[in-house]
Parts: structure tokens; sequence; C-alpha cells
């Protein structure tokens, strides 16, 4: 157990790797924050009712095939007020919207560093965080992962739009209005 100052947040970390929960909960401590560390969703609830947190990190898939989506909302339940940011190595538009949807401020794919964390927590829900360091890699945005996802798509059907809109269970039309805008930088 991490010994908090008054002056330190609290914040609930959710990794089921030893060696990245270790890592990050020393880098986000030297931060500033009170790291209390879990491994399954249980464990966090338990920490959470324990030190009511302001702030969660968490990794979409834990052990056993646990979601951390679904620490969102009994989160929310112990804190109301929590920030909550959500990592995964298996980004993909539909479980970021969900998780923005549930109340997580922010969705980042992993690999991801604590300063970018730190810049997530520092913006209101559908926000973009603040900048970051120069030639440091950018998190990617909802609307980013979702053209990422429409190329990728689009690439495995050789371009051929109906085929993809029907892969993507939308619209033919609608997929080509969102292919005609503008390419997204984010």
């Amino acid at each position: 157990m991490p010994h908090q100052k008054a002056s330190e947040p609290s914040l609930l970390l959710v990794d089921d790797d030893d060696v990245f929960g270790s890592v990050m909960a020393r880098a986000l401590g030297r931060r500033g924050y009170a790291v209390h560390w879990a491994q399954t969703g249980t464990q966090a609830l338990q920490l959470a009712r324990q030190h009511r947190p302001s702030h969660a990190v968490f990794d979409l898939r834990l052990l056993e095939g646990e979601s951390g989506l679904n620490l969102i909302g009994p989160l929310r339940d112990i804190e109301p007020g929590i920030r909550i940011v959500v990592l995964t190595g298996y980004a993909s538009i539909a479980t970021a919207i969900d998780a923005i949807k549930l109340g997580a401020a922010y969705y980042l794919p992993k690999p991801v560093d604590a300063d970018a964390i730190v810049r997530a927590f520092g913006h209101a829900p559908g926000e973009a965080p603040a900048p970051q360091a120069p030639g440091e890699p950018e998190p990617l945005s909802v609307r980013r992962l979702e053209w990422e996802h429409i190329q990728r798509v689009l690439t495995e059907h050789g371009g051929n739009i109906s085929a993809a809109a029907r892969s993507l269970n939308m619209h033919r039309r609608t997929l080509q209005r969102k292919l005609g805008k503008r390419a997204i930088n984010r």
C-alpha cells in the first residue's frame, strides 16, 4: 500500500501484466499520484471501495477473459466523479465508443507512457487531451480509430465500397459520405 499524502490524488491502476503494472505504478507515483494496483476486476473494486480513487487507469482485457469495460459502471457507482482512462493493446472503434459511452474520459492504445495518461486525465470527456511534447506519439482519437478501421476493411475488400459497407454493417451511401470527407488527422 502506498503512503498517500493529503495533496496526492488517489489512482486505481488495473492491469494483469506484472511488468507493465509495476513500471506504470512507479511512473504514475513519480507524477504525484497515490497508486493502488490491482490485477483483477474483483481486486480493483475492493481497492476502489477502500481508497475512493479520483482517477483510474485500466486495461481493456484482464485475466481470465475479464473486460475492463465491466469496471466502468461499478467504479462510477463507488466514486461518481472518477476520471477513467482505458488502455488496450487491441484498439477498435467499437470498444473505444463503448468505453466513452460508459463514462471513460479517454481510450488509449498500448504501448502508452505515463505522460500520455496524465494528459488524458486533464480533459473533459469528448474533448481532446492537452498538447504533447514534440516527437512523442499521439494517442489515437475515436475518430482516427474509426477512419483506420474503415480503411482496413476497405483494403480487405479490395476497395469495393459495397462489400466493405456490408462488412461494416452500414449503408453503402453512409460509407461513401465518410470516405468523401477529408482524411482525419488524429
